[in-house]
């Protein structure tokens, strides 16, 4: 196996087409068909059945694509602990973010980074939680930062920065922000099971949050009226705003606290870590932990305090 001949059947398996596959490797849909069949004749099996729906491995494909994926893993370790030894610190990194969040967490980030490894170049992907966890298993990103709970983890590595409190935030003009009592926390404290009666705006089901929100409901009793569903916490913040519903909502840095909103903590405070993730059984290089340190201390001096 040479490591080129990897690459392009594992592209050719990802895209499930070979000429969007010849696309993404900068070569022709002929040369890459070649390849295919060179290799092919060379072993003496069919590795891919060519059909209408594209490409899709044999048992013989599905054998080799498994071996070509650990070689493909191998090589990557090796060039991340090469990448410690070397003086010249010139990679790349891929870096998973949260929506929302992942603008202003790489804004107040990079600049640092930046004057400590100019060489070193950084590609965003702002995605959902469980999207980033797939792609890390797959090592698609080089880790990524996820919001979640300790249930809510994969078999791979994760490093806590910080942790985020779940807050109820409604209009400044609803009538219950009064019945609001002093607590220990940041905020004033509301007892959620007193919205039974009001909607919600709640993030989306396939969101690491959803569980959270759905924990809270049932514990206070509440069936809600769920208004609608979204996948930014900005539009439920603009919703409460217009006092048309309710929210829950992480207390994040990236939180605008308009002066039209109410934030309340709830009783038994309930909240999920911040964390960095990568795959389990790969070498962190020192440029992936000073980003990752970077980003501790971001979240760290962001937490809120009392306004």
């Amino acid at each position: 196996m040479y490591l080129k001949e990897v690459e392009y059947m594992l592209k050719i398996a990802d895209e499930k087409n070979i000429t969007r596959a010849a696309e993404q490797l900068f070569i022709t849909p002929s040369a890459l068909t070649q390849q295919l069949t060179r290799l092919e004749k060379e072993i003496g099996v069919e590795l891919f059945h060519r059909g209408r729906s594209g490409c899709t491995p044999t048992e013989a494909g599905r054998i080799y694509l498994q071996a070509a994926q650990e070689m493909m893993k191998l090589k990557k370790d090796a060039y991340r602990r090469l990448q410690d030894l070397s003086s010249r610190q010139t990679a790349r990194l891929i870096v998973g973010f949260p929506p929302e969040r992942g603008a202003a967490a790489f804004t107040s980030i990079y600049p640092q980074f930046h004057r400590e490894y100019p060489g070193i170049s950084i590609n965003i992907t702002e995605t959902s939680v469980r999207q980033q966890q797939k792609l890390i298993a797959s090592d698609k990103i080089d880790f990524g930062f996820v919001t979640l709970r300790e249930d809510q983890k994969t078999d791979d590595e994760y490093i806590t920065i910080a942790r985020e409190e779940l807050v109820l935030i409604l209009s400044s003009a609803h009538p219950l922000c009064c019945q609001a009592k002093k607590g220990d926390g940041p905020y004033p404290e509301l007892d959620p099971s007193l919205l039974k009666k009001e909607a919600f705006a709640i993030m989306h089901r396939s969101s690491t949050i959803y569980e959270c929100v759905e924990e809270i409901f049932h514990s206070a009793g509440i069936i809600p009226n769920i208004l609608f569903e979204t996948p930014r916490a900005a539009t439920i913040m603009e919703m409460a705003a217009s006092n048309m519903c309710c929210g829950i909502i992480p207390d994040s840095p990236a939180t605008p606290h308009p002066s039209n909103v109410s934030f309340f903590c709830m009783p038994d405070h309930p909240s999920w870590s911040i964390c960095a993730c990568y795959r389990k059984g790969t070498h962190l290089p020192k440029t992936s932990r000073r980003f990752i340190q970077l980003a501790a201390d971001y979240w760290t001096a962001a937490q809120p305090s009392p306004p």
